[in-house]
């Protein structure tokens, strides 16, 4: 059992890593915190580059601290706010199955403790049971409060106002 979750913390403390460091620094055909940031602004959220940072450094942070095993109730805060926040955003309208672009892979991260080969063990540090449902509830609310935070219908009214602005030119023009 505590081999299995070792390989299970490490496999997806180093896909968020990876998965983070795309957003903020363009690594592994990721497009960087400046690419990342208008995908951010197509999705409702503004500043795109602001939230695009965030992300990153929730995903490459708590996967970090995953992979070590350190501070582990953070770690799985960290990265299920983000996940949440991802379902809402981008997964919900696709359905459960991840071949669809669903929510199923985001819904299988949720850890509260690190294990006996962690960081938080060899240091004495027990953060499971209610503090690592703690840090499970800390990621759901935040990941709830970001995603409340897109405006979606931002995107489609400056659209608007530019087809408006290009329409009156064009008349001008005439």
């Amino acid at each position: 059992m505590q081999f299995g979750l070792l390989v299970l913390r490490l496999v997806v403390g180093a896909l968020f890593i990876g998965h983070g460091t795309q957003k903020l620094f363009g690594w592994y055909g990721g497009h960087g915190v400046e690419g990342t940031g208008g995908f951010m602004e197509s999705l409702g959220y503004r500043p795109g580059k602001r939230y695009a940072l965030l992300g990153g450094i929730a995903e490459a942070g708590g996967g970090l601290l995953l992979f070590l095993g350190l501070l582990t109730p953070l770690a799985a805060a960290a990265i299920i706010g983000v996940m949440i926040n991802a379902i809402f955003a981008v997964h919900v309208e696709n359905g459960a199955w991840a071949q669809d672009g669903g929510y199923e892979y985001p819904m299988v991260l949720a850890l509260a403790d690190g294990g006996a080969l962690s960081v938080d063990k060899m240091f004495g540090l027990n953060l499971g049971g209610l503090i690592g449902w703690l840090g499970i509830l800390l990621g759901i609310i935040t990941g709830v409060v970001a995603a409340n935070l897109r405006n979606p219908e931002a995107e489609i009214e400056a659209e608007a106002d530019t087809e408006e602005t290009t329409e009156g030119e064009d008349r001008k023009a005439a």
